[in-house]
């Protein structure tokens, strides 16, 4: 169980949507509140998020960003080899962390033990302390309400941040819309 961060991503009919909460936490003690823990990568083309410490987290962005560059974008080919990588690499594979990324086709959550899944659902995935409620709320907000994707997310995150203590009401979301919307 990772603290300190709640990450919640959705792949809908039209849309893909990934959010996070902003607080950092060292221990029991609230560094930060308003931190980004998600990016756009390969020209705004793929979503990611990471829970796990920062250092880390900038290490992994860039190390997939690369793998995303020679796979000229292709997410599953990337998330493989990333996967190889991150395994491959003493120090990396030592690290505490996850990762979720999107694009308008797939959805994966990564980690350094060499996980690469595609959710069940291929809709929604949540990694963090206070993810399994992100989930949760998700799943039951997708199937009985009229939100959209970034509605959802963000509905979502509240409820996680008002359960868990390391998530915050700060919420950043990033969305990929198709082209023809």
């Amino acid at each position: 169980m990772f603290h300190s961060t709640t990450i919640l991503a959705y792949k809908g009919e039209n849309e893909s949507v990934i959010g996070g909460d902003g607080q950092v936490t060292f221990g029991n003690t609230v560094l930060k509140n308003n931190a980004v823990k998600i990016r756009k990568l390969y020209n705004g083309n793929i979503l990611a998020g990471f829970a796990g410490s920062t250092a880390d987290a900038f290490n992994l962005f860039d190390m997939f960003e690369n793998i995303l560059e020679q796979k000229k974008g292709d997410l599953l080919k990337s998330v493989v080899e990333f996967s190889k990588e991150w395994r491959k690499d003493k120090y990396l594979r030592r690290l505490e962390a996850m990762m979720i990324v999107l694009n308008r086709e797939h959805i994966f959550i990564l980690s350094g033990t060499g996980d690469v899944v595609e959710p069940e659902d291929g809709q929604i995935a949540a990694i963090g302390s206070g993810g399994n409620y992100a989930i949760s709320a998700a799943r039951a907000l997708n199937k009985h309400s009229q939100l959209g994707g970034e509605g959802i997310v963000k509905e979502s995150l509240k409820i996680a941040a008002d359960i868990c203590i390391y998530t915050n009401h700060s919420i950043k979301t990033f969305i990929l819309k198709d082209e023809k919307e």
